[in-house]
């Protein structure tokens, strides 16, 4: 890929940076993790300390082609302000007037932040002609592109793909620091190499655990997803979560796992309530003894010191999805105890974004102890399944 260097002299140049500042908001529209804002510090002082003007574009939900309000990137520009310590300018749309007022007003080392690129429906189109025609208004902005929004390189959007191949171009040091760090958990990775999986849904992590079945050492299942393995197994889940339509597929994955010689660990022990609610009444059972009107919402002490047990026996760990409904603190315990052992652990620990960063930071975790936090919930994914991601194809040496 290229770099920000491969791009020359920038000083005075217009450059058009795609971050990703898709960041959660509370009722109140208060950043509630900055995480992602923080991560794209590092590209955008190396561009305002080599006197370019910097443009940045990025999403905040998804509005579906249209304007509205409470998806505006005004908190983002805020806290853009405050960690960059200088004024950034929102522009109130991305391609139209007051995008090409503010561009034109900037002075070298100056930062403006366009509107959410998701209020004009071509930039997530289906259609490559609707997509290219934005793109083109995009360049007209700018004199050079550099990619670093990680979270949406696994898109082809106009503002991730399509631009890259109308500017020179570049991936910017987030980019090159993700690309980097989970290229340790897929090529020749340091062993025992092991891989912590949760979330809700088994079917978000198919491909993964496909194309984990022949790299990873062991592969420790929790969360939600845990319980479709267990009714695969013919164990009741209660009102779990679980998906049916995947229960041969996950069949098909446990006798692969035996085959090759992975391990394949699922809880022993699990956290259940009656109900779907913090208050809920809660108490610890075996994993195959969830009563039919009960529901698990979090792996149990046994399985978590089980699980860590095995991260701190590893030179490779990679965490995707929390090990239960972690914004219920009485169904928190099985997330913070992975989250201590990836802490604690010895060897390269990755966490995979999404959920799992923001449990981390959430429930105090000093981030400076962990190998690597993704900003890439989906793109993390799809990296670790082995596909090609657009945004990071389109950047190749020419």
């Amino acid at each position: 890929m290229r770099t920000i260097e491969d791009l020359g002299n920038l000083e005075g140049k217009t450059v058009l940076v795609r971050s990703d500042f898709n960041v959660p908001l509370d009722d109140q529209r208060v950043i509630t993790d900055d995480g992602r804002i923080r991560a794209a510090l590092p590209t955008l002082n190396k561009l305002i300390n080599a006197n370019a003007k910097v443009v940045v574009m990025a999403h905040l939900g998804r509005p579906k082609g249209q304007v509205k309000p409470e998806f505006s990137l005004a908190p983002v520009a805020d806290r853009l302000s405050e960690l960059l310590n200088r004024p950034v300018r929102l522009a109130s749309d991305t391609i139209g007037e007051d995008a090409h007022r503010a561009i034109a007003a900037m002075s070298n080392g100056d930062v403006v932040l366009l509107e959410n690129v998701r209020f004009d429906k071509r930039e997530d189109s289906k259609d490559d002609a609707q997509r290219a025609e934005l793109a083109a208004e995009y360049a007209k902005l700018a004199d050079a592109f550099v990619s670093d929004g990680f979270g949406v390189v696994h898109r082809k959007q106009a503002s991730v793909y399509d631009v890259a191949q109308l500017l020179p171009s570049a991936a910017g040091d987030l980019v090159f620091k993700e690309i980097d760090s989970l290229s340790k958990a897929t090529k020749n990775p340091a062993r025992p190499y092991t891989v912590v999986l949760g979330g809700s849904k088994v079917s978000d992590k198919l491909g993964v655990i496909d194309n984990l079945l022949g790299k990873a050492d062991r592969l420790l299942i929790g969360g939600g997803m845990g319980y479709t393995f267990l009714k695969a197994q013919g164990y009741e889940v209660g009102h779990s979560l679980l998906e049916e339509d995947q229960i041969d597929a996950v069949k098909n994955y446990m006798k692969r796992a035996q085959e090759t010689g992975v391990e394949l660990l699922l809880p022993v022990d699990v956290v259940i309530a009656d109900k779907f609610a913090p208050d809920a009444q809660r108490k610890v059972v075996s994993a195959t003894e969830i009563p039919a009107d009960w529901e698990a919402l979090d792996i149990g002490p046994k399985t978590a010191e089980l699980y860590a047990q095995k991260i701190a026996d590893s030179e490779t760990v990679a965490w995707n999805g929390p090990m239960g409904v972690f914004e219920f603190e009485a169904f928190a315990e099985g997330t913070k105890a992975i989250a201590q052992a990836m802490q604690d652990a010895h060897g390269f620990t990755i966490v995979g974004g999404g959920d799992s960063a923001s449990a981390v930071r959430n429930l105090g975790f000093d981030e400076s102890k962990f190998g690597h936090i993704s900003t890439g919930g989906g793109a993390s994914l799809e990296f670790l399944e082995g596909k090609t991601l657009p945004g990071i194809a389109v950047l190749g040496d020419e």
